[in-house]
């Protein structure tokens, strides 16, 4: 991924307002990233716990979703995969993110997208090997390289994206 600024992060937002965009809480190391390592930035809003947002390469462009963690019952008991990066966690590792669809979408303004994601939005460093999940969680044996993994890991992000995108 290419380094970005802050402006462009923010004028990335495609779900959410401009107002919105401009009151989220970017994370702050912005210039210490490991862009290069980075096949999407992904981030948690400190203090606003049901807040995330995700930002990539999409169709050419730079692509920013909102999103927001739903409850789910039973969350904190057995396990649970992202459907992303496809990395086993405990269950309070992955939760159910959703995104407003952008535009309108059969008439219906509000319409959404989800998916069962890493709760911290780390995947790229999960593929890589760079971070491991929590006691209890791991990366299933696979005869799949890491270029494979990472580039089966975009299709799926590019899957979501497209939904929300509409």
């Amino acid at each position: 991924m290419q380094a970005l600024t802050e402006a462009a992060i923010r004028a990335s937002f495609v779900n959410c307002t401009k107002g919105e965009a401009g009151r989220a809480r970017l994370p702050r190391e912005l210039d210490g990233l490991d862009w290069p390592e980075l096949d999407f930035l992904g981030w948690r809003e400190p203090g606003a716990p049901d807040r995330g947002y995700l930002v990539a390469e999409f169709g050419g462009r730079t692509v920013g979703v909102a999103l927001r963690l739903a409850q789910r019952p039973g969350a904190g008991r057995g396990g649970a995969m992202c459907s992303i990066c496809l990395t086993v966690h405990p269950a309070s590792g992955v939760a159910l993110m959703t995104a407003r669809r952008a535009g309108r979408v059969s008439g219906e303004e509000y319409a959404s997208a989800g998916e069962y994601v890493c709760s911290d939005l780390a995947c790229p460093l999960y593929v890589r090997g760079r971070r491991r999940a929590s006691p209890g969680g791991a990366r299933m044996t696979e005869s799949l390289d890491t270029e494979q993994r990472l580039a089966r890991m975009r299709a799926n992000l590019a899957g979501f994206l497209g939904r929300v995108l509409g």
